[in-house]
């Protein structure tokens, strides 16, 4: 399997409750509002960033908003597409990694999702800023209710991890 790095989770638990909650919220408002543009949020460390991806996903804060990912759901096709963003969560950011590991549990079972990288248009030759996997129980495991992961990803060397949650993804439609 992908090794992870274990991170003390108390440290995020301050910083990612107001992302949980405002995540939650979008995605609450994006059901009934598909045409309503993204609004950018007001954090107290004062700078505003989109509330969700370009590619119309939820966003998973990486570090102390270091990175950010956008997780795409395609339903169509069971495809969950992971984009690594800048901190603005606006740019792509190009790497060498080979794979991403999404930890989610669903239904009180921990399981494992490797995502290949998938080289964008824009992505230099030998980096990547997407990572993609067709799995239907991944899909299952994120629509789960109350299903909880983790997304490690190495950037520069440097191990990241961010919290999935509680159906905090949005659905391509």
């Amino acid at each position: 399997g992908v090794q992870t790095c274990a991170l003390p989770i108390l440290r995020f638990v301050k910083r990612m409750h107001a992302a949980v909650l405002a995540c939650g919220m979008v995605v609450a408002g994006m059901a009934g509002l598909r045409a309503a543009p993204p609004a950018a949020h007001e954090h107290d460390h004062g700078h505003a960033h989109p509330s969700e991806g370009p590619h119309h996903g939820a966003l998973i804060e990486l570090g102390k908003e270091d990175y950010h990912a956008e997780i795409v759901h395609d339903e169509k096709t069971d495809t969950v597409t992971i984009y690594i963003l800048d901190g603005a969560a606006v740019k792509a950011v190009p790497m060498t990694a080979k794979q991403v590991a999404l930890n989610m549990r669903a239904g009180g079972k921990p399981q494992q999702f490797t995502l290949a990288a998938v080289r964008q248009d824009d992505d230099p030759a030998g980096a990547a800023s997407a990572f993609a996997v067709t799995s239907k129980p991944l899909c299952q495991a994120l629509d789960g209710h109350g299903a909880t992961g983790r997304l490690s990803v190495e950037i520069g060397r440097k191990m990241y991890g961010g919290k999935v949650g509680g159906h905090t993804h949005a659905h391509r439609p």
